[in-house]
């Protein structure tokens, strides 16, 4: 069974970038937690606060759009059928 890759590609990218969100958003409601200042070497203009956690969230949906779509492609050139 192949994947369709633009299904799989934007389910992947909004899993990533709500989880990237709510992290961040978690992070600064509780206070805290350094791990994901991390994430401004990689993504420009994140910060953990409230615009960074949306900021995180765009990045992150493009990020997980493209790791996504790539894995689709690749699982549909090895898989038989």
């Amino acid at each position: 069974m192949k994947l369709d890759p633009k299904a799989t590609a934007l389910s992947g990218g909004i899993l990533w970038g709500v989880s990237v969100f709510l992290a961040t958003l978690w992070i600064v409601i509780k206070g805290g937690g350094l791990t994901l200042v991390k994430l401004s070497q990689f993504y420009i203009g994140y910060s953990v606060s409230i615009p960074g956690a949306i900021i995180g969230g765009i990045y992150g949906f493009v990020h997980g759009f493209i790791f996504f779509l790539l894995f689709a492609l690749l699982y549909n050139l090895f898989v038989k059928g």
